[in-house]
């Protein structure tokens, strides 16, 4: 298989790169949430309760909670936030032609913490020369940054 973008996918590119970066950002912020929901969780027992008998939001330990589960809330929709991060990284790697092991290794910005946003900043770099190498300017859309 061929490598690098075609010249008539580099309007895509630029698109899907900027939808990346704010899906990077956003996933690695709900990943390090998280990771301290996880540890109020499995350390002091207790889930983030939301409009529950002991206020607005109360730490309430997991089988006293009566309103919405606002931990359990939060790991759903990192889940989802992940899932479109990882559709995003496909939509580069399918455009781009990169190889499985880089599309393997962007994929692991949404599980590790902190990954993703040392990649919001290392794929529009990546992509960018990609775009070079292939003969396209390196410029990016209006109001997005490099």
């Amino acid at each position: 298989m061929p490598t690098g973008p075609r010249p008539s996918d580099v309007p895509r590119i630029r698109k899907v790169l900027a939808v990346y970066r704010v899906s990077a950002i956003v996933t690695g912020v709900f990943l390090l949430l998280l990771c301290a929901l996880v540890l109020l969780r499995l350390v002091f027992l207790v889930d983030i309760e939301l409009g529950g008998p002991f206020g607005f939001l109360s730490l309430t330990p997991q089988k006293q909670i009566t309103a919405v589960d606002l931990t359990t809330a939060i790991l759903i929709l990192h889940g989802w936030l992940y899932v479109l991060y990882l559709a995003l990284d496909f939509m580069l790697w399918r455009l781009l032609r990169f190889s499985f092991p880089r599309f393997l290794l962007f994929a692991l910005g949404g599980i590790i913490p902190g990954l993703s946003f040392y990649f919001e900043f290392r794929v529009p770099a990546y992509v960018n020369e990609q775009l070079e190498a292939a003969g396209s300017p390196a410029t990016t859309p209006a109001g997005a940054t490099a």
